[in-house]
């Protein structure tokens, strides 16, 4: 019934892929949604040392033998990181599937092919999304001002965003930004779209290896209560909306240089409150699909109520007189 390009290109039964998020992505909870049928990804720059992304890919294999891919992001870091030492070990321990975002992959896309891996990247442009498929990638991702993390500085809903890019390429589109529940995946399948992509949901699932703290902060947010940070430095950043966050907006507003923001903005203050259950000490990505998010399952209950409300929403459609 969710038989799509997408899934036949990564061999997976669902058209659903985990997001890669920064510290969380790891062998739990992407093994996870691999073994329900999924797509999990495992976050690259989560393990800065080669030898620890070695061993967490290994753990990975221990757990699951459905495929997974291997996110690298391609943003500018405060200590540089030499991907192609990742990229290799990823090739090295069987990875067939690798997702690029921040930059155009084209320099790795070599390595990816005399590998044999299947490529795709994740963009926040119609026109990035054109110039990836030139590039050779096998799938793209959009997505729109809905999605957590780095939506771009459009601010293009997915409602738009999804069909334009879909019109604008061959390949297939992957749907991220706003999508939580069945009810988004049949609706990214109805714009056109071949897959979804979900961050926020899979953050709140029992697999994701964050203070139970922050999950329940995830429970009381709304689809309100979330703003973009980062502007100022392009690099606009959709976050839950606490003191802190509106802070680092306030000082953005005041003109703080980059160097100033760093401190507060850096991604290990965040790694150090998922591990506390602090707060109001950090930012917090996070998409306005949080809105949807009641409970805290587990990742195979998730995909099982995402898979049976979509069928639930089809056979409405059907007995509306609108034949799947």
């Amino acid at each position: 019934m969710f038989k799509t390009r997408l899934t036949e290109l990564l061999g997976i039964k669902y058209p659903i892929i985990q997001g890669a998020m920064l510290w969380l992505s790891r062998a739990e909870l992407a093994s996870a949604v691999s073994n329900a049928g999924g797509l999990g990804i495992i976050d690259a720059m989560s393990f800065r040392k080669p030898e620890d992304f070695r061993q967490e890919l290994q753990k990975m294999k221990s757990l699951t033998d459905k495929p997974f891919a291997v996110n690298i992001t391609l943003l500018p870091t405060k200590v540089p990181i030499n991907w192609g030492d990742h990229i290799n070990i990823a090739i090295e321990e069987g990875v067939k599937i690798f997702e690029t975002s921040g930059r155009s992959p084209r320099q790795f896309m070599e390595l990816f092919r005399y590998a044999g891996a299947r490529v795709m990247h994740k963009v926040a442009r119609t026109r990035d999304a054109r110039t990836a498929e030139r590039v050779g990638v096998d799938a793209v991702t959009i997505v729109g001002f809905e999605a957590g993390g780095h939506p771009g500085m459009e601010d293009v809903a997915s409602l738009v965003r999804i069909p334009t890019c879909v019109d604008s390429v061959k390949i297939p589109v992957i749907a991220g930004g706003g999508i939580a529940d069945g009810r988004g995946l049949l609706a990214a399948l109805a714009l056109g779209a071949e897959g979804v992509l979900m961050g926020t949901r899979f953050m709140a699932s029992r697999e994701c290896g964050v203070h139970p703290l922050i999950k329940e902060l995830f429970l009381q947010t709304g689809e309100t209560d979330t703003i973009m940070i980062q502007r100022s430095i392009r690099m606009a950043l959709r976050v839950i909306k606490n003191e802190f966050a509106e802070k680092v907006l306030a000082m953005e507003a005041e003109g703080t240089t980059l160097e100033e923001l760093y401190p507060l903005i850096t991604g290990t203050r965040t790694k150090d409150s998922y591990t506390s259950g602090n707060t109001e000490d950090a930012v917090f990505s996070c998409g306005q699909s949080v809105g949807l998010v009641r409970d805290i399952p587990s990742v195979g209950e998730i995909i099982e109520g995402i898979i049976s409300e979509a069928k639930q929403v089809m056979q409405r459609l059907r007995e509306m007189g609108i034949q799947s």
